[in-house]
């Protein structure tokens, strides 16, 4: 009698053993991954632990030390190297005050995050910017010290002395109210336009009485106009956004002196600027007497090529 199709009851047990043998390796291969699991998941609860605790230590040694952290606002990258050296200043002072800058990309910007309580202080502002803003929203900001004068020149690409401008030239000048005054004054002093009284503290186009040169004035704004300078016969902005964009202050094609003891000019001087609540915290005066250095003057004077100028004794 055949066999042939008939179950093998030894071939049945052998699949069994290697059906259990399998699943037993499974299992044990789970129980591994899940051991691994729970290993990894405490090695990094483990590491947060420590992370936390080192965190904290060094925020109760900073504390234990008196180490305070003093915020300033400031427009463009140009003033890092003065600031890193009145952090030098300060740490030779043991002074406990850690400075941390914090860059935007225009003074509004900047006085708005101070008035909303994101700074401490901010250095990028003349008096007259800052009177300005006060007026135009009501900003409860005070000077508490002064830092330097910044030159407002005008520049070209097109042009290597102002003799050359030509009628229908377009100049460029800053829109907001007070480098408008300033730039204006520029083109006054250049001869390329008069103004009505150019010692008025911000004049407006308005003021202008005579335009010899027949040039073209637009308004834009300030940060924008060095990147500008291709599209403009000319334009006027502040020195450090002509350093901050890698041109030099002595390219200029007419430059006014800035005369930091000049009456005239003390609206156009730059300043350290604080919370009206808080203008007389000690902490912000250690700020500004280690700007008032000489170090600090030093470095104004040997590193900007003319950018700025000293405002301050020391």
């Amino acid at each position: 009698m055949s066999s042939t199709g008939s179950p093998n009851p030894d071939t049945n047990r052998t699949d069994d053993i290697d059906a259990a043998a399998a699943n037993g390796a499974s299992a044990v291969t789970s129980k591994k991954a899940r051991a691994r699991t729970r290993l990894i998941a405490a090695a990094i609860v483990a590491a947060i632990v420590v992370i936390g605790a080192v965190a904290y230590t060094l925020v109760r040694s900073n504390r234990a030390k008196g180490t305070t952290v003093v915020t300033v606002g400031l427009v463009g990258d140009s003033d890092e190297e003065i600031w890193k050296t009145v952090q030098q200043v300060l740490d030779s002072e043991n002074a406990g005050i850690t400075i941390e800058t914090k860059s935007f990309q225009d003074g509004i910007c900047a006085n708005r995050a101070q008035a909303n309580g994101e700074l401490d202080l901010t250095a990028f502002q003349h008096y007259a910017f800052l009177e300005q803003e006060i007026s135009d929203n009501g900003y409860e900001l005070s000077p508490i010290g002064e830092t330097y004068i910044c030159p407002l020149n005008l520049y070209s690409d097109k042009y290597t002395d102002v003799s050359q401008f030509q009628a229908g030239d377009q100049v460029a000048i800053p829109s907001n109210a007070t480098n408008t005054g300033r730039a204006l004054k520029v083109l006054d002093a250049a001869g390329l336009i008069q103004l009505a009284d150019n010692t008025k503290e911000n004049p407006t186009v308005d003021d202008i009485v005579a335009n010899p040169s027949g040039i073209d004035i637009q308004l834009v704004d300030s940060p924008s106009i060095v990147n500008l300078l291709p599209d403009y016969a000319g334009g006027i902005t502040n020195a450090n956004f002509i350093v901050d964009a890698g041109r030099s202050v002595s390219d200029a094609v007419f430059q006014m002196n800035p005369d930091a003891s000049d009456p005239a000019l003390k609206p156009y001087v730059n300043i350290i600027v604080a919370q009206t609540s808080k203008k007389d915290d000690p902490t912000y005066q250690k700020v500004v007497d280690a700007y008032h250095s000489k170090a600090v003057a030093d470095i104004i004077t040997s590193s900007y090529d003319g950018t700025y100028v000293p405002a301050f004794s020391y």
